[in-house]
């Protein structure tokens, strides 16, 4: 494991030829960064990210320039474990979770990092932000924007965030297009924690619940994604053939 004052984190892990960093406490990593307005995208790996990486070269590299990319999924856990790694799965969404509870406290400059939340569907940004202010007054929200702009908000939203340079951005656009999208746009806020939550806002706003805690616990919370979401079934089909090349292949 690293020192989390360590500004930045050496690779001392790869899983299918990507990045995995392994620390003790991710939050108090990220904290760190922010005080010493050290820029990071955040990346949060499972098995279905990895394979799309394997199959294309583009992701693979947007993950491989990521500072920060942690084992999110349960294959990505059982991959470290196989190789004598015991480590926790680490689900993004509760990263982020911890982050924006410590963000009142992570101050840069004497100020307290600021939140924008950026993607979901039309208000769904919106209530997550007010659900999460209603939780923790003094949170910090610099801004929200859904995730379906036209040309022209897209470039108010790009000034936007270049203008309130907000100490945490979260981007909830979907695998891989939040990647993409943060790798494209980070240079407007080259001082910021940037984290892909996928669909977190829904579970904030909620919109959408999380499995169960025994589910989590026993690494099935794919299984409850599925019954939520049937149409995302081919998709899951990555699960498999993560699985095979992590027990034969290495």
């Amino acid at each position: 494991m690293l020192d989390v004052s360590d500004p930045v984190i050496p690779q001392p892990f790869t899983i299918f030829d990507l990045p995995l960093h392994l620390l003790d406490n991710y939050t108090d990593w990220l904290v760190t960064q922010i005080q010493q307005q050290q820029g990071v995208h955040v990346v949060t790996l499972n098995a279905e990210m990895s394979m799309q990486a394997d199959a294309n070269p583009d992701l693979a590299q947007v993950i491989q320039q990521a500072e920060l990319v942690i084992p999110d999924g349960a294959g990505v856990v059982l991959y470290l474990r196989l190789r004598g790694k015991r480590v926790a799965r680490c689900p993004g969404i509760e990263l982020a979770e911890a982050l924006i509870r410590r963000s009142p406290n992570a101050q840069a400059e004497g100020q307290p990092a600021s939140l924008f939340f950026y993607g979901g569907s039309p208000g769904v940004a919106q209530q997550a932000a007010d659900q999460l202010q209603s939780q923790q007054p003094s949170l910090a929200i610099a801004g929200v924007q859904h995730g379906y702009l036209s040309a022209d908000e897209h470039r108010d939203l790009c000034d936007m965030l270049a203008a309130k340079q907000p100490a945490i951005i979260l981007v909830g656009l979907g695998v891989p297009r939040q990647e993409f999208w943060i790798y494209e746009h980070r240079h407007l806020c080259p001082q910021s924690i940037w984290i892909g939550v996928g669909g977190s806002f829904d579970i904030w706003a909620g919109t959408k619940t999380r499995a169960p805690q025994w589910l989590r616990d026993n690494h099935l919370e794919w299984t409850y994604r599925l019954y939520q979401e049937p149409w995302r079934w081919r998709r899951m089909l990555a699960l498999p053939k993560f699985a095979w090349r992590a027990l034969w292949h290495g």
